[in-house]
């Protein structure tokens, strides 16, 4: 099997993340041309502790579209809401293949505001 080059990026950061993490859950996020989603994983048991997208039906009513710095935002809040109702506080963010800039950066500031620490 060939990996491409985005499959390489995304082990590599990948892998910085679980080195960083010292046994800390992490803030995993897809970003797609329509919605952002956005979940707390714990590697170590291999569960997701907490998730939330633009696509959930606490957000649909709210949100103007899925794609823009607003929503992901607002799924910060809602996934950092989550996960400190699954007892999580500290999360190591794993930005995947994307760039920390526009709906990333959103979401991880809204996640902040949340209550998540990272």
């Amino acid at each position: 099997m060939s990996l491409t080059n985005r499959d390489r990026r995304i082990f590599r950061v990948r892998a910085s993340v679980k080195k960083a993490s010292h046994g800390r859950p992490r803030l995993s996020i897809f970003r797609s041309s329509k919605h952002i989603y956005a979940q707390v994983i714990d590697d170590g048991a291999g569960k997701t502790l907490a998730a939330a997208s633009t696509r959930d039906a606490d957000l649909k009513g709210k949100l103007k579209t899925g794609a823009d710095t607003a929503a992901a935002a607002e799924v910060g809040k809602l996934v950092a809401e989550r996960a400190t109702k699954a007892g999580v506080k500290d999360v190591v963010f794993d930005r995947g293949r994307y760039l920390f800039h526009g709906r990333v950066k959103a979401l991880a500031d809204g996640a902040r505001e949340g209550g998540l620490n990272f």
